[in-house]
């Protein structure tokens, strides 16, 4: 275990409640202390729920532990079956709990409850947050939806799997595959574990076959279903251009229908404008992307085939699907960071000195600490990043919103760079009064830089003049520069970098 300031993931037990707060009839028992009952806030605070998850706590305290814990889970699966009457129940133990052994399988089928009872063995020391959620969602299907004779299927019909609570943009990336298989003319049989009831997973066996939109939370139930139902399933991500008409193709070819009238429609605005004249400002931009493996390995391919960033790193914090990150990096040349230590994903970002960076709410951290533009692509994300307004990654309508959130930090990076060339302009520059108040240059006192003999470890100065010409440098490449330039000056032992050294060091890097 390791002791850190920020995580990817949480525990596995939160992975379970995502599924559990995403159903409906559905409640969870959690066996933890009173400290563990933080979880509520992901959901009514970052993804602003109108209620509480349907979570029941056994809170139990320090002063606990030296009598019956088993006796106080059992009273309070006794209890939240009597208040919330729920079709089916999960029950498991918090990682603080873990430790007692106290066995909440065991302790609520004691119990014989009237509704099926789900226990959920979730290895908080070994496991996470989206193992978890895996995890859960797959116990569920294993014993509602039970293996039985195939039924008469519609050819043209599928189950929706994957989307949760706390998945970013899930709702809207739900609303837009739909909206492409009802173009399709293809029925959607149960959406799970969004909005789906435990009865409503008696009924998955009823299709033709499944969509997977979130591999990391429905693989291993598709892969089940596949195996006991026969229900073969479609995980090609639908998003981007390219990644959206894949989709289209893949599902219309296990429904048998043709998807030109979908493929042959509007689509989405991004194809044009990456041909376009304005766009060539955009081509051959570094990119770095970072995030759980479905939307890193679909933000990188957006951002290189679609749009035309170069991709200098990938990585994930998935490491359940390391293998996928790796053969998508390979596509792009180089090696895949496969970590959940946020420093090192730092140390890797600083490395490649992109000038954009895709990933989750700490990368943008990190990258306003480096001075790089950065937009939120995938989890763990904040509440900004789960607007009140529509809007999705996946689809024609995704690609759009897409475009929009890799290049508008950029487009602002040009705008602050229009901004700093006018930076000395007489009417303009940082040094001149507002206009209203006669214009009249500010006083400045210029303080002389000693020079002093340095060495590879020893700090570089640089001169009044060199900052200011280094400000005339594009913000969003004005780190790579500085850096650049101090390795340049230590290199030849420098004591002062001077504008002529600046200019030097450009074209020491420049050939």
């Amino acid at each position: 275990m390791q002791l850190t300031l920020w995580t990817y993931e949480g525990p596995p037990h939160i992975g379970a409640m995502r599924v559990a707060t995403a159903m409906r009839g559905l409640h969870y028992v959690l066996h933890a202390p009173q400290g563990d009952t933080y979880a509520d806030l992901l959901f009514t605070m970052i993804e602003r729920h109108g209620a509480r998850p349907p979570v029941t706590y056994t809170t139990f305290q320090a002063r606990d532990l030296g009598s019956d814990t088993a006796e106080i889970f059992k009273q309070a699966v006794a209890a939240a079956y009597g208040r919330f009457r729920p079709q089916a129940m999960i029950v498991g133990a918090s990682c603080t709990a873990e430790l007692l052994q106290d066995d909440p399988g065991g302790l609520s089928k004691a119990l014989g409850l009237p509704i099926p009872v789900i226990p959920l063995e979730l290895p908080a020391y070994q496991k996470k947050e989206n193992w978890g959620a895996s995890e859960t969602f797959y116990r569920l299907v294993r014993t509602l939806a039970p293996a039985a004779p195939a039924p008469a299927r519609p050819k043209a019909s599928c189950n929706i799997l994957g989307p949760t609570s706390l998945g970013f943009r899930h709702r809207d990336d739900l609303r837009e595959v739909r909206g492409l298989l009802a173009e399709l003319g293809i029925a959607v049989n149960v959406v799970a574990p969004l909005g789906a009831t435990p009865a409503d997973l008696g009924r998955l066996g009823q299709a033709a076959f499944n969509v997977v939109l979130y591999p990391e939370v429905a693989r291993a139930a598709a892969q089940w279903l596949e195996r006991s139902h026969g229900q073969p399933f479609v995980e090609t991500a639908p998003i981007g251009v390219k990644g959206t008409t894949a989709f289209v193709e893949a599902v219309a070819a296990l429904a048998g229908i043709d998807p030109a009238p979908v493929l042959d429609g509007e689509g989405s605005r991004l194809t044009w404008y990456a041909r376009s004249v304005d766009s060539t400002y955009l081509t051959g931009k570094r990119v770095f992307v970072f995030g759980d493996a479905t939307h890193a390995i679909a933000a990188a391919r957006v951002a290189a085939r679609e749009i035309g960033f170069s991709v200098v790193g990938l990585g994930t914090y998935s490491r359940e699907f390391a293998r996928e990150v790796r053969a998508e990096a390979a596509e792009h040349g180089i090696e895949a960071l496969v970590t959940d230590d946020y420093l090192a994903v730092e140390a890797a970002i600083a490395a490649a000195q992109p000038e954009l960076v895709l990933g989750t709410q700490m990368e943008r951290h990190v990258a306003k600490r480096l001075g790089i533009p950065c937009a939120v692509i995938s989890a763990p994300m904040h509440v900004q990043d789960v607007p009140a307004r529509h809007a999705p990654q996946m689809g024609f309508e995704g690609a759009n919103v897409l475009f929009d959130t890799f290049v508008h930090p950029l487009m602002m990076g040009l705008e602050e760079h229009l901004l700093a060339m006018f930076r000395d302009d007489p009417e303009f520059h940082d040094g001149v009064a507002p206009s209203h108040l006669g214009g009249a240059p500010r006083e400045e006192a210029e303080t002389a830089v000693v020079a002093a003999p340095v060495t590879a470890a020893t700090p570089v100065v640089w001169s009044i003049e060199a900052e200011r010409e280094l400000k005339k440098v594009p913000f969003f490449v004005r780190g790579k520069a500085r850096h650049n330039t101090e390795r340049y000056a230590r290199e030849r032992a420098l004591p002062l970098i001077t504008v002529e050294t600046l200019y030097d060091a450009k074209a020491h890097f420049s050939r």
